[in-house]
């Protein structure tokens, strides 16, 4: 179940979220063009859409923000962006049009993150993804898969696989899948399923001997590939089972071989080390202390505090910072970083313990740290607002349960709203298995989406 964002976590004098500066930051990402340093992605342009039109949404702004012709008008764009042969591009640059052959095609190939947010903006906008060739991108999807479970990015020059074995394309895939075919295995109308028994063996061989995952068991662990790893297998349904965390207590390969181990690291992600000059090593020396430093010895709780710090305090009614502001990291011994705390959090919550960490501070160090005056989110503190950064602290504060954002499902990063339009429809119901609703029974209230123009 989801937080309800009818639960406030801050009282009358706690920072709020500044929804109209918000809105203004998205609608003009959306309607005018962006900064000159989001040239070098223009090659992404599809994942950035995803993030302005989710983001919007998120905030309850989407309706508003769009008549119903340009609605259809950034369906249509999606679609011109879709391959022959299935999967999407990542923007109309590299499209050949008629002049694409099988010689040039390998300079225009389908992606895995661009068919991911190709399908997660579509669902956005409502559309009802007939247009999807849905067939042709589940047998790609089969292509992109290593013998050793982990999914690629691309295909190269003699369908070779590019791209990182990380659980970055692993997640994505796994998304894509859900998307079109939800949790049944096997093949399905004639197309064949990926591997995914060999997938879960792939993430169980990235865990780290802390509870982390990374690309290698070897390596260090890293939140967002953590994050990437629990959201794909609650996507594939092969997280751990609730009840006695068994890796095979109903005879499926299940991920997460450790799971308060896991827990334990992604808890481990709170620090008090918030920006840059935090960072500096100042051990030992007449600064040491929880009243005017939190650099990296002054990790939460309290009991890991160093000693020069408890004894600076000891006689003192209070320290005045109070651990009022709590941001979340992504490897050990790191600073503070907005994108964290969704990284950190969302895999606590899929795995059932978000309450395993305090989200008042962590949401006063958003808000108060890295929210800009202009709107959006700043990587750290005194950073200028950035898509990529905006919509993960945002998206955060909306699976905290913030009051006046929609609800999110963690596993998709994206609205609920969303994730039940694509599970309403009638395609996807057949796959999947579920009857048709009747007439009599309740159905998700997607008006805001509906198409009335075009």
């Amino acid at each position: 179940m989801q937080e309800s964002s009818n639960r406030p976590l801050h009282g009358a004098n706690e920072s709020g979220l500044q929804y109209a500066k918000h809105i203004k930051y998205w609608r003009r990402n959306l309607k005018t063009y962006l900064p000159h340093h989001y040239t070098s992605n223009d090659s992404n342009r599809l994942t950035l859409g995803f993030f302005i039109l989710s983001a919007l949404d998120i905030l309850g702004d989407l309706q508003p923000a769009l008549s119903a012709e340009e609605r259809q008008g950034y369906i249509k764009w999606v679609y011109s962006c879709q391959i022959p042969t299935g999967g999407f591009r990542g923007s109309p640059g590299t499209d050949f049009g008629s002049l694409r052959n099988d010689g040039n095609a390998v300079w225009d190939p389908p992606t895995v993150p661009a068919t991911y947010f190709a399908l997660g903006t579509l669902a956005l906008l409502g559309d009802d993804l007939q247009g999807v060739k849905r067939r042709e991108i589940l047998i790609w999807l089969t292509r992109m898969q290593r013998p050793d479970g982990s999914f690629g990015e691309t295909l190269g020059l003699g369908d070779r696989i590019e791209g990182g074995n990380d659980t970055r394309f692993g997640y994505l895939s796994t998304g894509i899948r859900w998307m079109l075919r939800g949790t049944v295995e096997g093949p399905v109308d004639g197309v064949p399923d990926v591997d995914v028994d060999q997938f879960v063996k792939c993430i169980r061989d990235s865990e780290t001997y802390d509870g982390g995952i990374s690309e290698d068991s070897l390596h260090e662990a890293h939140a967002g590939f953590t994050c990437c790893a629990v959201s794909a297998l609650s996507l594939v349904d092969r997280l751990p089972l609730p009840a006695n965390f068994a890796p095979k207590a109903d005879d499926r390969i299940r991920g997460v071989s450790n799971l308060p181990l896991m827990l334990h690291w992604l808890t481990a992600r709170q620090t008090m080390t918030l920006d840059e000059e935090d960072a500096l090593d100042t051990y030992a020396d007449e600064t040491d202390s929880t009243a005017t430093c939190h650099d990296g010895h002054a990790f939460l709780p309290h009991n890991y505090t160093s000693e020069a710090g408890r004894k600076s305090i000891e006689s003192q009614p209070t320290s005045h910072f109070e651990m009022s502001w709590v941001g979340m990291n992504g490897r050990a011994n790191k600073i503070a970083d907005t994108c964290y705390a969704w990284w950190s959090c969302a895999p606590l919550k899929l795995l059932g313990h978000l309450e395993l960490v305090n989200k008042k501070p962590i949401r006063r160090w958003l808000l108060d740290k890295t929210q800009h005056i202009v709107g959006g989110f700043g990587k750290l503190p005194g950073y200028p607002p950035d898509i990529y950064h905006s919509y993960l602290g945002l998206i955060t504060l909306s699976m905290f349960g913030e009051t006046g954002l929609q609800d999110v499902d963690p596993a998709l990063c994206i609205s609920t709203r969303a994730k039940e339009h694509l599970e309403s429809l009638p395609w996807r119901k057949a796959v999947v298995g579920e009857p048709e609703p009747s007439k009599a029974e309740t159905v998700p209230d997607l008006s805001y989406m509906t198409i009335t123009g075009g």
